[in-house]
């Protein structure tokens, strides 16, 4: 049946191959000589969705030898209970190795997979800033900072699309938290609009992308997926969007708003844009040039990513798992894991005998380890390593006993009679709902207190979709943070906590010292009042709150350790060029992250500061290294400017902050433009 299908599939690509014309037109120019031959039913059929296989579908068009559209899930891995696939560490976990080449890599390898089951449009990545702390999609996204997300979300859709897969950006704009997100009304200004929650859209644009999905809130009382403003002015004509836009799934609330004002297609079905659109174009609410453009839109796109030029084979029956990628995941989730604190450098543990016995403790250690999220970023992992397998394969020669931790007596018991007590909690998230609180919850802070108290060598490591509270902090010498680290969990733990890899992972959110100490101080900014919602934080997301109000956090944006240390000197700043060397001054060789960021003169209205560059450089002892950051003034020293609706360049005195963190500053120093 499958020899079947592909042959069909073939015979397909090549009548697609003769409609269209010659594969030496552009994109634009072959999706415009293939609708020239399109009657309007041809038309109106790709812009909604059918019934099928997939979690999306778009039927093919036999005359013309149109492929027909997959679209699945995937901020994780194939989703939407496909199984024999990759569970992936979550998006935040590879964004926290601040590493622009392993989020490449690891969105190609998604993007293969999603291939070789037949997909050819994934959805993802998810571009949302996580201005929620306890935001229920924050695993899926690339932070809080959108300069971080739009380096980020460049290497994402680069990576998906080399795989002949078209990646398709979400959710446009504003869908920041999962509480009452089909109805509240976001009210956000237009500079913070372009400032802080448009930058990774602009970035997927700039990288290509050939579809953005449109999200369920309002916009400043109208829905994204019928807003003019938001679709039409801002994303197609002032930042140049050239595919198409899809609505998220049961976003679409009307058929003529929605088609006038720069809704493309929609999903998954055909409420609005099925027979209504076709009666809309008879009565001439919408035009017919209009349902030309969308069309034109989405086959462009389609070609551009070669959906047309590539035999579209595959089945979501196949098992598309491979020992490559199970390797690459693991070292994905063990690259994003952050040292957090290691006070005496407890870690990296040893086995030259003096460590004989080790207590993994906690639920997260081996009964019900926390590796993915929920909703459309749930995977079916084919397999889980759990710490408890990870570092009791790795330990030779020592003895690693588990406790569940269910009786908090016996998991302080068993941490007194080892040598080491390695707890494991963690919290997860979904699709559909936020986290009540930033806890990890009662009894696990309870048993982590107790144990750190039994035993002085305990080390905690944590899971979760995002920020978490740590009351108990002071009182482990040694920390690690490692968010959703997907099925290669134990393995990837086990390799840090030994140290094959050296840590060299920072925070993409910061950790605040206690549940109110967040941006977000009042109902009305989260989750609003009677469905509306105001973002008087305005550009204060993340880190620059914590800046503007002198607070300080329990762990801030881009903290994280290594087993080595790091000394800079030399810095220098113009307006076009940061520069600095970094050396490492310890006993092992690692890697740096060096962070730059950007202080506007006062009257610019800006935060404190903001990232600007970040770089990683590998090192070995007494090796050293210039890291050079390259300003451009007309993107990097700008603000928006609602008079004209454009950025428009900043001249003044600024301050360059080089570090380890947004905290960590190493070098200060002022500049001009």
């Amino acid at each position: 049946m499958a020899a079947v299908l592909a042959l069909i599939a073939v015979c397909a690509w090549l009548a697609a191959l003769s409609a269209a014309g010659a594969a030496g037109n552009t994109p634009a120019e072959r999706a415009q000589a293939l609708l020239s031959q399109m009657t309007l039913d041809e038309k109106l059929a790709m812009l909604h969705g059918y019934s099928g296989s997939y979690v999306g579908n778009v039927n093919a068009n036999e005359r013309l030898g149109i492929p027909a559209l997959h679209l699945e899930d995937g901020p994780q891995g194939v989703a939407d209970g496909v199984k024999d696939t990759t569970c992936w560490p979550s998006v935040l976990t590879v964004v926290a190795a601040w590493d622009r080449s392993l989020l490449y890599a690891y969105s190609a390898a998604m993007a293969q997979e999603q291939r070789i089951k037949g997909t050819n449009i994934m959805l993802g990545p998810m571009n949302n800033i996580a201005r929620v702390p306890v935001g229920g999609r924050n695993f899926e996204s690339t932070g809080e900072d959108p300069y971080l997300a739009a380096q980020m979300v460049v290497q994402s859709v680069r990576g998906i699309q080399s795989e002949g897969v078209m990646a398709c950006s979400k959710h446009f704009a504003d869908n920041n938290q999962e509480e009452h997100r089909s109805e509240v009304s976001v009210s956000v200004d237009e500079r913070t609009q372009y400032e802080i929650y448009y930058p990774a859209f602009k970035a997927a644009v700039d990288a290509g992308v050939g579809s953005i999905m449109c999200s369920y809130n309002k916009i400043n009382g109208t829905y994204a997926c019928e807003n003019k403003e938001a679709l039409t002015l801002d994303l197609k004509e002032t930042m140049g969007f050239q595919g198409f836009v899809m609505s998220d799934w049961g976003a679409t609330h009307s058929t003529v708003a929605a088609a006038n004002n720069g809704l493309d297609m929609e999903m998954p079905s055909s409420d609005y844009f099925g027979d209504d659109l076709l009666k809309a174009i008879n009565d001439g609410q919408v035009p017919e040039s209009k349902i030309d453009d969308m069309t034109l839109r989405i086959l462009t796109a389609m070609f551009a990513v070669g959906l047309f030029d590539n035999a579209q084979t595959g089945d979501l029956s196949v098992d598309s798992t491979s020992e490559e990628h199970s390797l690459l995941a693991r070292n994905l989730s063990a690259t994003g894991t952050v040292l957090l604190k290691n006070d005496g450098n407890l870690l990296p543990l040893k086995t030259d005998g003096s460590i004989k016995k080790i207590a993994v403790l906690g639920t997260d250690g081996h009964n019900n380890p926390i590796v993915a999220g929920g909703g459309s970023g749930s995977v079916i992992a084919p397999y889980v390593i759990t710490p408890y397998e990870g570092i009791k394969s790795r330990a030779s020669g020592v003895e690693v006993n588990y406790d569940a931790g269910y009786v908090i007596y016996e998991a302080v018991k068993a941490a007194k009679e080892a040598d080491v007590a390695i707890v494991f909690v963690g919290v997860t998230s979904s699709e559909g709902s936020d986290r009540h609180s930033l806890s990890l919850g009662v009894l696990d802070n309870e048993m982590i207190a107790r144990v750190a108290d039994a035993q002085p060598r305990t080390i905690v490591v944590v899971h979760s979709p995002g920020a978490v509270v740590l009351p108990w902090a002071d009182k482990v010498p040694a920390l690690l943070a490692a968010f959703m680290p997907g099925q290669e969990d134990g393995n990837a733990i086990a390799e840090v906590l030994f140290g094959d890899v050296n840590p060299s992972a920072r925070l993409p959110v910061t950790f605040p010292a206690d549940e109110d100490q967040t941006p977000l101080q009042s109902k009305e900014q989260y989750p609003g009042i009677d469905y509306a919602e105001t973002y008087s934080d305005k550009l204060l997301v993340g880190y620059r709150w914590y800046d503007a109000q002198s607070e300080v956090p329990q762990f801030p944006f881009g903290h994280g350790l290594s087993y080595t240390e790091f000394s800079y000197s030399d810095a220098e700043a113009n307006n076009t060029l940061v520069s600095v060397r970094v050396t490492n001054v310890g006993a092992v060789c690692g890697s740096e992250i060096a962070q730059l960021y950007v202080g506007f003169p006062a009257d610019a209205g800006e935060p404190p500061q903001q990232l600007r560059g970040f770089e990683k450089v590998a090192l070995c002892p007494n090796e050293s290294a210039v890291i050079e950051f390259a300003l451009v003034p007309a993107r990097d020293l700008t603000v928006w400017d609602v008079a004209t609706h454009a950025f428009v360049v900043v001249h003044g005195e600024f301050t360059a902050f080089v570090g380890a963190s947004s905290r960590d500053v190493r070098a200060k120093l002022s500049f001009s433009n």
